[in-house]
Order: structure tokens, then C-alpha cells, then sequence
């Protein structure tokens, strides 16, 4: 099926859009500080050239790695670079027959904004006549769904639990920093690296706001909450057409000389051990409200369900749900069938298994994280600083958790497995014969 949609900002039938290839990819690599050095840039610049931009025909295509709603994912080698990445492919006609071409035309969106190390980087993104292509980093671990799978009665340590709640609970501060609602955090969606470290992956479920980070002062760990913080929904031509940029997210940390407060006014100057009063950087969307019925059965928080509106308080029902199924290897509220699931998160109380012991600190923040009514959650006006300060997390050095050495660490990926004879033909016979993905997700009507 041909159709003349282009998820290009200006509504063209550009063919390819290689972040822009106009741009390159040294300067989108200069733009994106943490990736600096990726020889994976290097790649994609001299491969691409604005007379000459990125396509499929730039590609082997060598393994197809999973599937989501909106399109598969497959390993890829640019040819002639032995640089390797994952490439997202959606079908078009499927997107716009199953109306979801603005769900990937959002994930687009998203991805292009980050610049993190627990989050993906959109090496290129361009559009055949059938297809949209996403480009980036391909992750040789699997996912932590898989790893939990493997691991001793089917659950992590504590510490192996720590280290990726930790990791996992960065990357949503950042994105609500951006004014991104992640919605759909589960092991599936987390990735890992080949040194060990997590990816999370797949927004084609995220919701993007506005948002106002501020800074305030705290003076005993329970900062005031701002009024004038928060977000609202954009409307659907911003989605669609407009590239937030994260600049216009960013908070004016420091005061110009026209109003220029002393530092005692941010209670920096009146830090000691005892007072602990830093200044906080609150940058939670509170205000923001979708009326979405999307998730996994799961992990769909209970304001999901009842139809109420929602908004980034759902992350952090989720982040509860995800740190119950890595200590406990289950979810707390799986049912019989997806209808009991969600008539269990609505109306059963949150219950402990026995077996494994699970210290009374991962407990206690799990309790707090799955609070019925999103007003009372923990982090739903403070965000992941008051998380941050819960004793769960207690020793872990945020400022340096990219640096801490991972539970596990994935063998290499052999991909000399994958230089022979007709293997690129086989999965990109595949591509081309995919109809809509086998989704992992559910759209459903209140009940």
C-alpha cells in the first residue's frame, strides 16, 4: 500500500531525513554531548551526504530482534563501516489504516530530543515508500524480561534489583524534565547493553507536555510544591509538526541580574549537615491530563483504568510495579485473565509474597509507589528527588551510577555469524511481506 504521508516536520515527501541530513550527523553528534567520540557517528556522516541521504538500500538487514505494536525491530550492519545498529521498521499503510501514524510520528519526536545514558540515540530516521525507519544503538544483552528469566527462581538480588531501579529511575527524570509522561515501563522495554548497563526503549506510547522545571528550596527533604509548575497537553498540530527542542524545557537555574537573589534565598548558603537544605530541582509534569487507554494490562496504573485522566504519576505506579516483578519475579496484581488483572489493580490492596525475603526498605518504597489515588504517591509533586532520598536507595551515588559496575555484563556478539551468503535477503524478504505487528499492548474500553 502506497500513501503520501511523510513524517517529515514540514509535511513533505522527503525521502530521507538522516536527522536532518542537511545537518549531519558530526554536528547532531556534537548536540548530543553524552555520545561523543561514537565512532557510530563517524559512520553514518561519511554513508550519508545531502545529495546522497541514508535509505534502506544502506543497510544489511541481519536479524529481526523483537516486535512491538507499531512496527519490528531488526539487527543491522551499514554497509561497508562493520558498524552495527538496530533499526525500528513500521509499515506506513498499517500505521494509517490501524491509526497510529501519529504514535510513531511522536517516538520520532522523542527520540530525537535525547541525550542520555540510559536512553536511546536516534542515529538516523528516514521513509521509503512503504516504510519509516528509525536508526539506533543496537543493544546485545536482550532485554531485562529475558535476563529475569534466566537468573535463580526466575528474580534478581536486591542488589542486581538496585542497580537497574536506579538506572531506570534516571532516565524518567530526565524525560519528565522534557516534559515526556514514559508510560509503558515494564522489563520488556529495558534493555542492556554490552557493557551491562540499560537502555529503556520503545516511547511510541509516551506523551509529550509542557512542563516548567523550578528550583526551590528544601529545608527538611519534603520540599514546598510550586503552584506555578506543571503541564499541560499540546495541541495535536504541535505534536504532529512541531520538534520541542529540550532548551525550551530547561529551567533558568541561575537568576539574571535583573532579579538576582542571594544565595541564602535558595538556602544554599545555609546548608550544614544537619539543616540538609539544598536546593531541589522539581520538574514533574503534575498537571498534565490524557484521557488515554493504553499500557500493558499489568502495569496500568489504577487512574488508567477508571477513565479519570492521567498523567506522570502513572510512571511512577509503573516504576512500583517494575521493581515488585524484579525482586518477586511476578506482578502484584496478575489475575486469572487480562479482566481480573485490571479489576485487581483497581480493587484489591497491594500483598507481599512470602518467598523471597525482600528487605522491609524495598517494601516500604514499593507501598509508597503503589498508592491507589496518584495524589498520594510518593514523587508525585517532588518527582524522583523524593524517590532518590528514600533508604532503598541509600548508598548509591547518583552522580556517578553510570560508573557502577553492572550485575551482569552480556558475552559479545559474534557478528561474523551473520557475513554470509543471503541472510540480509531472507529478513529483508521479511520487511517486506510484514503486515501490523503481533502487538504486546491493549487499547480497551472502561468498564
Amino acid at each position: 500500500m502506497t500513501t503520501n504521508h511523510s513524517w517529515t516536520s514540514g509535511g513533505t515527501n522527503s525521502r530521507s531525513d538522516s536527522l536532518d541530513s542537511t545537518t549531519s550527523a558530526t554536528s547532531s553528534s556534537s548536540l548530543k554531548p553524552h555520545t561523543g567520540g561514537d565512532v557510530r557517528w563517524d559512520a553514518i556522516s561519511a554513508a550519508s551526504s545531502k545529495d546522497s541521504p541514508l535509505g534502506l538500500t544502506n543497510f544489511r538487514l541481519l536479524k529481526r530482534l523483537g516486535y512491538g505494536d507499531i512496527g519490528s525491530v531488526y539487527l543491522v550492519e551499514l554497509r561497508g563501516t562493520s558498524t552495527f545498529f538496530a533499526m525500528k521498521v513500521m509499515d506506513k499503510g498499517s500505521l494509517v489504516s490501524r491509526n497510529k501514524l501519529l504514535r510513531a510520528q511522536t517516538e520520532k519526536e522523542i527520540l530525537g530530543l535525547l541525550d542520555h545514558p540510559f536512553l536511546p540515540t536516534l542515529y538516523s530516521h528516514f521513509e521509503t515508500d512503504k516504510f519509516y525507519c528509525l536508526v539506533m544503538e543496537f543493544c546485545s544483552g536482550g532485554n531485562l524480561h529475558t535476563l529475569r528469566q534466566k537468573q535463580p527462581n526466575k528474580y534478581f538480588t536486591e542488589e542486581a534489583a538496585r542497580f537497574y531501579a536506579s538506572e531506570i529511575l534516571l532516565a524518567l527524570e530526565y524525560l519528565h524534565m522534557l516534559g515526556i509522561v514514559y508510560r509503558d515501563l515494564k522489563p520488556e522495554n529495558v534493555l542492556v547493553r554490552s557493557e551491562g548497563h540499560i537502555m529503556l526503549s520503545d516511547f511510541d506510547l509516551s506523551l509529550r507536555c509542557s512542563v516548567s522545571p523550578t528550583l526551590v528550596k528544601s529545608s527538611s527533604g519534603h520540599a514546598p510544591h510550586p503552584n506555578n509548575h506543571g503541564g499541560a497537553i499540546l495541541d495535536d498540530e504541535s505534536v504532529v509538526r512541531g520538534c520541542m527542542q529540550p532548551s525550551s524545557f530547561l529551567p533558568n537555574l541561575l537568576p539574571t541580574k535583573k532579579n538576582r537573589k542571594s544565595k541564602s534565598d535558595f538556602g544554599i548558603g545555609n546548608y550544614n549537615s544537619t539543616n540538609n537544605s539544598l536546593p531541589e530541582l522539581l520538574a514533574e509534569p503534575t498537571n498534565v491530563k490524557s484521557m488515554s487507554f493504553v499500557g500493558t494490562h499489568e502495569y496500568l496504573a489504577p487512574e488508567i483504568i477508571r477513565g479519570e485522566g492521567h498523567g506522570s504519576a502513572v510512571d511512577w505506579w509503573t516504576f512500583g510495579i517494575f521493581l515488585y516483578e524484579l525482586l518477586y519475579g511476578t506482578t502484584p496484581f496478575k489475575g486469572s485473565g487480562n479482566r481480573a488483572t485490571l479489576f485487581n489493580v483497581v480493587g484489591q490492596p497491594l500483598k507481599f509474597l512470602e518467598a523471597p525475603q525482600v528487605s522491609s526498605n524495598a517494601r516500604d518504597l514499593i507501598r509508597g509507589l503503589l498508592v491507589k489515588e496518584p495524589q498520594k504517591r510518593i514523587a508525585y509533586k517532588r518527582g524522583a528527588t523524593e524517590i532518590k532520598q528514600h533508604p532503598f536507595f541509600e548508598g548509591v551515588n547518583w552522580a556517578l551510577v553510570r560508573s557502577a559496575l553492572p550485575p551482569y555484563v552480556p558475552e559479545p556478539v559474534d557478528f561474523s555469524q551473520f557475513a554470509s551468503k543471503d541472510s540480509d535477503k531472507k529478513v529483508a524478504a521479511d520487511v517486506d511481506k510484514s503486515g501490523p505487528a503481533e502487538s504486546g499492548y491493549v487499547e480497551f474500553e472502561y468498564f
